[in-house]
C-alpha cells in the first residue's frame, strides 16, 4: 500500500517539558514550606486582635497556590508543528472556506481599516472560487455598506496584482505604508505599484466622502435601532469588470441581521449564528475563517497551512479547529499592559496543544463547519428532529444534512441570488432562533460574553479537538489596546465572561469530570476562568503587609 505523504508534523518540546515540570516541582516544595511556616510558627507569633488580617493573608496565599497549580497545566508537555502545503491535494480537490468578518460599530472600527481586513481575506492564497467572505455589520450602518462597495470595486484591480507579482503583504494598507515591500520586481511592477497606489489614495478618498455625508443615497436600503434584514451579493465568483480576465476574484457578500430591541441580539455569537445560517444556504462551505474587523490576513498561504490539518486522515475526523496566534502591528516596545498577549500564545497555548488542544481564541482561527452543529446530530435523523435543533427552514435544514454527509456544496450564488433570497432574510430574522437549540447546542454558545472561551470549551467536552499553529511568518495581524481605558474596558468585559462560567454548572472543574475532559484540560480552562479571583489576593497583599509592618506584627520569617 503506498504511503501518503505527510501533511503536518506534531514535535513534543522534550527539553522545555523536561525544565517547566522541575520548576513546578521546586516550587510546589516552596509553596508546602510556605504553608507550614503560616500555619505552624507563624500563627503563635499573631495577636489575636489581627487574626482576621492573618486570616486573609492565608487565604490570599492559598489561592493564589491553587491557581498556580492550575497553572502548570498549560506547560506541562508542549509541542511545535510544521506542515507541509506541497503535499495538499490538486486545487479542485481542496475543500472551499467561507471567510467571516464581524463588524459592530462604525465609529470605533473605522471603515477604511474593515475594508483593508476584507480584501486581504479576498487575496489568500486559495482557489477563488471555493472561498466566499462574508461581512456582518453588526451596527447597520449605511456607511459600511457603501464602503464594501467601493472595497470590492478596488478589489477588481487589487487582487489582480497581489497575484500576479506574488505580493505577501496583502492588506493594502500596510503594503503601501511598508518600507520594504518584500518583492524585487522591474520597471512593470513599479509602474503597476504606482497605479494601485493611485487606486487605493482614490478609494481612501471615497471612503472619506462617503464617511462625511453619512453614505450615499442610493443603498435602497433602510437602518435602524430597529431594522430589517439587509443581504447584499456585492460581487460574484468570476472575473471583475477591471482585471481584463487575469484573475477571479472571491464572491463577498454583506450582511445585517434584523435587530429589533423587543428580541435578545446576544452580540457576537448572534451575529456569528446568523453568518453560519446564511452562508449555509449560499456556499455550505465545510471550513470556516473567522477573522475580527481588525485582524488582517499577512500571509496569503494560511488557509493552505490550516487544511495541512484538517485534511490529515489521522487527525482530522476530530479535529475542531486551527487556531493560529494572534499578533499585533501596534504594540510599543515595553508594551506594559501586555497587549500582545505572549503569556497566552507563547507560552500557555503551546502547552494545551500537547494535550487536547488550545482554547478557541475569538479570531484567526480555521472552524469545521461541522463541529458548530454539535455532537448529538447524526446522519439518520429526519427534518421533524433537525427542527428542534436547526429552526423551521427546510432549505437550510437540506444544507445541514449536505454538511453532516460530508458532501459539497457546489450550488452558484447566482442561483441563491435568483430563489432564496427571501430564506437567507428568514434565517436572519431576529425570530428564527425561537424554539431551536441555536445557542444552546447549535452554533457559538450564549451562555456567557467570551463566546470563544465557552464554545471551545464545550467542543472539547464533546471529544473535538483542536491545533495550534505557529508559523514563522505572522498569518494574522491587527490592533490590540495600548492604553488604560481600553485595557479595563477589555479587561472588564473578559473577566465578567469568565465569571459567569465560573459560577456556573459549567465550571470547568466539575462540567469537565462529567464530560471526562482530561485532568490536565480541564486544570488549564479552570485557569483561565478563575482570573477574576485575582484580585481578591491583589487587594489583600497589598494593604494588610503594610498594617502589619507599621505594627510591628511579622508576618514573614526573618532573613
Amino acid at each position: 500500500m503506498e504511503t501518503l505523504p505527510p501533511l503536518q508534523k506534531c514535535t513534543v518540546d522534550k527539553f522545555s517539558a523536561i525544565v517547566t515540570r522541575t520548576h513546578t516541582f521546586i516550587h510546589s516544595i516552596a509553596i508546602l514550606f510556605m504553608l507550614y511556616y503560616r500555619l505552624i510558627i507563624n500563627l503563635k507569633e499573631i495577636p489575636i486582635s489581627f487574626l482576621p488580617y492573618w486570616f486573609l493573608i492565608f487565604v490570599s496565599e492559598l489561592l493564589l497556590s491553587f491557581l498556580r497549580t492550575l497553572d502548570s497545566a498549560h506547560i506541562f508537555s508542549p509541542v511545535t508543528r510544521s506542515v507541509y502545503p506541497e503535499n495538499l491535494p490538486p486545487d479542485d480537490e481542496l475543500p472551499a472556506i467561507d471567510v467571516f468578518v464581524c463588524t459592530a460599530d462604525p465609529i470605533k472600527e473605522p471603515a477604511l481599516g474593515v475594508m483593508n481586513t476584507v480584501l486581504s481575506a479576498m487575496v489568500i492564497d486559495y482557489p477563488p472560487e471555493k472561498v466566499t467572505v462574508y461581512l456582518s455589520d453588526d451596527g447597520g450602518s449605511v456607511k459600511t455598506l457603501c464602503a464594501v462597495r467601493e472595497a470590492w470595486r478596488f478589489g477588481e484591480v487589487w487582487i489582480p496584482f497581489c497575484r500576479e507579482f506574488g505580493v505577501k503583504r496583502i492588506c493594502p494598507e500596510t503594503f503601501f505604508q511598508a518600507a520594504d515591500d518584500e518583492i524585487n520586481g522591474g520597471e512593470d511592477y513599479l509602474l503597476e505599484r504606482d497605479n494601485i497606489q493611485k487606486e487605493y489614495e482614490e478609494f481612501k478618498e471615497r471612503l472619506k466622502k462617503a464617511q462625511e455625508n453619512g453614505g450615499t443615497k442610493d443603498t435602497g436600503v433602510q437602518f435602524g435601532p430597529n431594522r430589517d434584514t439587509v443581504i447584499e451579493i456585492i460581487g460574484q465568483r468570476g472575473c471583475g469588470a477591471k482585471n481584463n480576465g487575469k484573475a477571479k476574484l472571491s464572491s463577498l457578500v454583506y450582511v445585517s441581521r434584523e435587530k429589533n430591541t423587543s428580541h435578545p441580539h446576544h452580540f457576537k455569537a448572534g451575529a456569528l449564528n446568523v453568518l453560519l445560517r446564511v452562508s449555509g444556504i449560499i456556499s455550505n462551505s465545510p471550513y470556516i475563517l473567522m477573522l475580527d474587523c481588525d485582524m488582517h490576513s499577512n500571509d496569503p498561504s494560511s488557509a493552505r497551512q490550516a487544511m495541512c490539518f484538517h485534511l490529515d486522515p489521522k487527525i482530522s475526523p476530530s479535529l475542531a479547529f486551527v487556531q493560529f496566534p494572534q499578533r499585533f502591528r501596534n504594540i510599543s516596545k515595553n508594551d506594559i499592559y501586555d497587549s500582545a498577549m505572549r503569556n497566552c500564545f507563547v507560552v500557555r497555548w503551546p502547552g494545551m496543544d500537547g494535550l487536547i488542544g488550545p482554547m478557541l481564541s475569538g479570531t484567526c482561527f480555521y472552524m469545521k463547519r461541522k463541529a458548530l452543529y454539535g455532537t448529538a446530530i447524526h446522519k439518520d435523523m429526519d427534518l421533524s428532529e433537525l427542527k428542534k435543533y436547526f429552526g423551521s427552514s427546510n432549505e437550510f435544514l437540506n444544507t445541514v444534512i449536505t454538511c453532516i454527509n460530508d458532501k459539497q456544496n457546489d450550488t452558484g450564488i447566482k442561483e441563491f441570488a435568483d430563489n432564496k433570497i427571501q430564506e437567507a432574510r428568514f434565517l436572519a430574522s431576529c425570530t428564527y432562533e425561537e424554539e431551536s437549540q441555536w445557542g444552546e447546542e447549535i452554533g457559538f454558545l450564549y451562555h456567557s460574553v467570551v463566546e470563544d472561551y465557552f464554545t471551545g470549551f464545550i467542543m472539547h467536552c464533546k471529544g473535538w479537538k483542536s491545533v495550534l499553529y505557529n508559523p514563522s511568518r505572522p498569518a494574522f495581524l491587527g490592533s490590540s489596546t495600548t492604553n488604560l481605558n481600553d485595557t479595563l474596558v477589555q479587561g472588564t468585559r473578559w473577566n465578567s465572561g469568565l465569571a459567569e462560567v465560573l459560577f456556573s454548572r459549567f465550571c470547568p472543574l466539575i462540567y469537565g469530570l462529567k464530560s471526562r475532559l482530561p485532568l490536565l484540560e480541564r486544570m488549564c480552562y479552570a485557569y483561565l476562568a478563575s482570573q477574576p479571583l485575582f484580585c481578591f489576593p491583589a487587594w489583600f497583599l497589598a494593604s494588610i503587609p503594610q498594617l502589619c509592618l507599621l505594627n510591628g506584627i511579622p508576618i514573614y520569617p526573618k532573613v
